[in-house]
């Protein structure tokens, strides 16, 4: 079982930046594939962005392409996003989880975080 934990929510204004990060608890991401969610009051849990296991293939929603860039580090125990040019409509929960494939439906993800808030101001 993996256990990912989130880190790096916060608020900030429009324009702004921010990195979350995901570590798996006591285990490394080397044979899974990380995905990052979202989800806003009222709206159903979305796809952000994946990164396979090799750290070679990435996936984004067309929303945050050119503005959001996932990644995973050598040691592949983290997995970033880097979220740049913030808009007020990326304020959500974000949500790392873990799989052994990638999928753009939440219910295919087995492994899920807690949940960091993100709150862009305009």
């Amino acid at each position: 079982q993996v256990q990912p934990i989130e880190s790096g929510g916060g608020m900030v204004q429009a324009g702004d930046s921010l990195r979350l990060s995901c570590v798996a608890s006591g285990r490394t991401f080397s044979h899974y594939a990380v995905g990052w969610f979202r989800q806003a009051p009222g709206i159903d849990r979305e796809f952000v962005a994946a990164i396979d296991w090799s750290g070679s293939t990435t996936y984004y929603t067309d929303s945050v392409k050119g503005r959001f860039t996932i990644a995973k580090d050598n040691a592949k125990t983290t997995v970033y996003l880097q979220m740049n040019s913030l808009k007020p409509e990326d304020t959500a929960i974000y949500y790392c989880a873990v799989n052994r494939e990638i999928r753009t439906d939440y219910r295919n993800w087995n492994y899920w975080g807690q949940g960091t808030q993100v709150t862009v101001s305009s």
